[in-house]
């Protein structure tokens, strides 16, 4: 007779009670309980390796699971749960609605001010800003890092230094550069208002360094 295995159950359970009631259905049931899955698992850092090491199956088998590859049951959700660090209703809720809207507070340094206008977790992803330069920045001060930083000009004059050359840019204009070339951006004349794209490294250096 063979051991049955926690992580690896027949397919039935969440499928059998989705059926058995008129709502939600199964595949709705399903759908959410991945959507859970996958986002307990990020909210929380872990990868797909680590997540499985928990809760003692293969990798491929979790990555199954989330993808819809494989479909889940009863017997994974309390597995999974105690991976996760959660309760197994925490797996099953609905997902609460998420705020689209930024709200993260500007920043200011070295003069120049900069709202976020995407959300992003820390160390991942191009984070991008609306950046306002006073009309006093005029010194050049250039700084090389890993990475690119993509500009686009809203209103005034955009000087930018890059290694030994420089550039004016006037609005509707866009630049994109590597970071690892010393650079600078200030004003010719007025304010200046700019959309930028930075990696992690340029938005640590750019905002906290």
């Amino acid at each position: 007779m063979s051991a049955h295995h926690p992580a690896e159950p027949a397919d039935d359970g969440i499928a059998s009670r989705a059926a058995s009631s008129p709502e939600p259905a199964a595949d709705d049931v399903q759908t959410r309980v991945r959507a859970r899955l996958r986002a307990l698992r990020t909210e929380r850092g872990l990868t797909l390796a680590e997540a499985a090491r928990r809760a003692g199956m293969d990798p491929s088998s979790l990555s199954r699971l989330e993808s819809g590859a494989r479909r889940l049951t009863l017997d994974h959700l309390p597995v999974l749960a105690r991976a996760l660090g959660v309760t197994v209703d925490d797996l099953l809720e609905s997902p609460a609605a998420q705020d689209p809207r930024v709200q993260a507070v500007p920043r200011t340094r070295d003069g120049m001010t900069f709202w976020p206008l995407n959300h992003h977790p820390s160390g991942s992803g191009h984070h991008a800003f609306k950046i306002r330069l006073p009309s006093d920045r005029r010194e050049p001060m250039p700084r090389e890092h890993e990475g690119y930083d993509w500009l686009y000009v809203l209103s005034g004059r955009l000087r930018l230094v890059l290694g030994e050359e420089e550039f004016v840019l006037s609005p509707g204009e866009a630049a994109e550069f590597s970071t690892r070339t010393p650079h600078w951006i200030g004003v010719v004349d007025e304010p200046v208002e700019l959309l930028g794209l930075f990696g992690p490294e340029g938005e640590r250096v750019h905002l906290r360094a």
